[in-house]
């Protein structure tokens, strides 16, 4: 999945080997992760827009990426917890482009408690 969804804004970043593409969207940061994608790289990814930013977003398409995503939320509220930042997990469907065809996404919206 990653580098594959098609966003308004072009700019994105790897975050990690096989891990999650970031593209910045109205002040929040978007985090594609697919079935390769290693959680705790992404929980670090999280970790870091959270910090910076206070939300993030994170998509997923299918049943082993949204694994991998879930279990990189909780991996990063561990790593915040350390700080003393207590995150949550908002899950919604998103409609994104990939190839031309409109796929349904499991979009979590990290937010600070």
């Amino acid at each position: 999945m990653a580098g594959n969804l098609s966003h308004s804004t072009p700019a994105t970043r790897a975050v990690g080997a096989h891990s999650a593409d970031v593209v910045e969207r109205q002040g929040a940061e978007v985090l594609k992760v697919s079935t390769r994608s290693r959680p705790s790289a992404v929980a670090g990814a999280i970790a870091g827009v959270i910090r910076d930013s206070g939300v993030a977003e994170v998509q997923s398409i299918g049943a082993g990426a949204t694994n991998q995503a879930i279990k990189a939320v909780a991996i990063a509220r561990s790593y915040l917890s350390e700080e003393g930042i207590d995150i949550v997990c908002t899950p919604s469907f998103i409609d994104v482009a990939i190839d031309d065809e409109e796929r349904t996404a499991i979009r979590l919206l990290v937010e600070r408690r």
